[in-house]
């Protein structure tokens, strides 16, 4: 389980002023809500916030006025040009809920990587089968001529003893 633990601080202050403000500071709005509690508005550290979203299967344990809470990110909302974190979206969950989650990211990133490395196989051994393709194409395409050249020559055999015979008997 990938588990991170951050420092949040409560905000009282909402709207696109407000949010200019806290990001000017270097912190991220965020918002935690789940498990039938009230929501929290929150401020969170911007780069340990972003450290963090970058691993797989993230739980955060997010310490909010002397309490721990474990979150999982719901909805990330980044800055499509420049690509900073503008606003989380993070879900309150139990401990078993954590580790469910984190179980299904870690087979996730497992097959990704069987799939990764059965790819890389095949494509090592492409070159391989395309040069035994083209050669058998070569191979159909020389017989394919030569039958070609033999019934040309053939036809031109039976010409010249045509022609032979026609002029025998002028």
């Amino acid at each position: 389980m990938t588990q991170v633990s951050i420092t949040a601080e409560p905000r009282s202050e909402f709207g696109k002023g407000a949010a200019r403000r806290i990001r000017r500071a270097g912190k991220i709005p965020a918002v935690i809500y789940g498990h039938d509690q009230d929501v929290r508005h929150v401020a969170l550290p911007g780069h340990e916030l972003t450290q963090a979203l970058r691993k797989v299967g993230l739980i955060l344990d997010v310490e909010l006025e002397g309490k721990h809470i474990l979150v999982a990110p719901r909805d990330v909302q980044r800055d499509p040009v420049r690509r900073i974190l503008e606003h989380v979206d993070l879900v309150i969950v139990t401990l078993a809920e954590a580790k469910a989650f984190t179980d299904a990211a870690d087979a996730a990133v497992v097959a990704a990587e069987v799939e990764q490395a059965e790819a890389s196989a095949m494509g090592t051994g492409a070159p391989e089968a395309a040069e035994a393709a083209t050669e058998a194409e070569g191979t159909e395409e020389s017989a394919d001529e030569s039958a070609a050249d033999a019934d040309a020559d053939a036809a031109t055999a039976e010409a010249d003893a045509d022609a032979t015979d026609a002029s025998a008997d002028a």
